[in-house]
């Protein structure tokens, strides 16, 4: 019997998931000696699942709970912004000398650049990362930077040889600023920035010899390697998709060394069980993004709530589905003092803990009320 069955048939309840996926959480620690963190988010979620600047106050938050000097990452995401990845690095980084990123499933774009930074990458044969080509957005359009400049170029060329414009390229042309192109370029060469550095200060960091002739590694081989597989990842011509999955064997033919961790059969199992439990998570309740370590933990909820308009807001009703029965409860934050409370309704708790009155499970509503106050500029009373 595979984990993901052996788990659906013992049908957990809420608490026995947590449980249960901390449990295993646990043993990664235990086996690699060091401390942990996670950083995961739905990707069958239709939440904003992405690396993004509300992320920045819980992956703090869940990095204050931690001590020692070396950490594991566990990484699970579609990517996002490159500017806030960066941001979470110099937080690792400040405070942990020694970094492994474990990918048991999915880290693409900001989420592969993110992955560069750690001193060890550990992945399994069906672990995929992506290209770190930035996307664009214009029109409300997505296109890869590098394709972009690409095209631009390929017109370029066909004009200086034949010293002609093809009159098809004018309506194209006319929509392109000089502006749109050094975007274009500013953030291609970020992304490549930010592998390059990672890579040469610390991935290679333990990359003393070269393992063909023994001979010393020297800082500019390091920045030369560094530099050549970042411009590979950012190379949209490459893989042709920004969604393409990069797998172990292909970041090896990249000459990128990446610890295979399927090879050590408690680790395997441990990181499976706990990816599997993870997925469970995001399948059955209304999470769409986890920050949690052994013994603490953040989640973020879709919720239901009818658009906001702040001026004309007294209260908010939200949806809120348990994660662990999967009921919805109506709960009502009120804006404003003597509001009645409607029926079948609950009222938002004083101290964000609401208790499912289906199964009794305690929900920490905390996310939720930030989310409310700040969209509507009122407190919840």
């Amino acid at each position: 019997m595979g984990i993901y069955a052996e788990y659906i048939d013992k049908s957990f309840n809420w608490l026995e998931l947590e449980k249960e996926r901390k449990k295993q959480l646990k043993r990664i620690s235990d086996i690699r000696e060091r401390a942990i963190i996670v950083y995961a988010g739905g990707l069958n979620k239709k939440a904003d699942i992405s690396i993004n600047f509300e992320d920045r106050i819980p992956f703090q938050d869940q990095l204050s709970n931690l001590a020692g000097d070396e950490i594991d990452i566990i990484l699970e995401t579609p990517g996002g912004s490159a500017e806030i990845a960066e941001e979470f690095v110099k937080m690792i980084r400040n405070k942990f000398s020694k970094v492994g990123i474990i990918i048991p499933g999915t880290a693409k774009s900001a989420g592969t650049i993110m992955a560069m930074s750690g001193d060890e990458i550990l992945m399994e044969p069906s672990s995929a990362l992506g290209p770190i080509d930035a996307q664009m957005i214009q029109n409300n359009k997505r296109y890869s930077a590098h394709a972009f400049i690409e095209g631009f170029n390929k017109i370029k060329k066909e004009i200086e040889e034949t010293n002609n414009l093809n009159r098809a390229y004018i309506p194209i042309l006319q929509n392109i600023s000089p502006a749109d192109l050094q975007g274009c370029e500013n953030a291609q060469d970020f992304s490549k920035t930010l592998v390059k550095e990672w890579l040469s200060k610390y991935k290679f960091k333990y990359w003393k010899t070269h393992s063909s002739s023994g001979k010393p590694v020297t800082k500019r081989q390091k920045n030369a390697r560094a530099k050549k597989i970042a411009g590979k990842l950012c190379n949209h011509g490459i893989w042709l998709t920004h969604g393409r999955s990069i797998t172990m064997e292909d970041l090896r033919n990249l000459e990128l060394t990446i610890n295979d961790y399927s090879e050590n059969d408690k680790l395997y199992d441990a990181i499976r069980r706990y990816y599997v439990l993870l997925q469970i998570t995001f399948d059955t309740t209304g999470i769409y993004k986890v920050f949690e370590t052994p013994v603490s933990q953040i989640y973020k909820y879709e919720s239901k709530e009818k658009e906001i308009k702040p001026e004309k807001a007294n209260s908010v009703f939200v949806e809120f589905t348990c994660p662990n029965c999967n009921k919805i409860s109506k709960i009502q934050a009120n804006l404003q003092k003597n509001i009645p409370t409607q029926k079948k309704t609950t009222l938002f708790p004083k101290d964000n803990i609401f208790n499912c009155p289906y199964c009794n499970t305690r929900n920490d509503l905390s996310s939720l009320r930030r989310q409310i106050e700040l969209q509507t500029k009122k407190k919840i009373l």
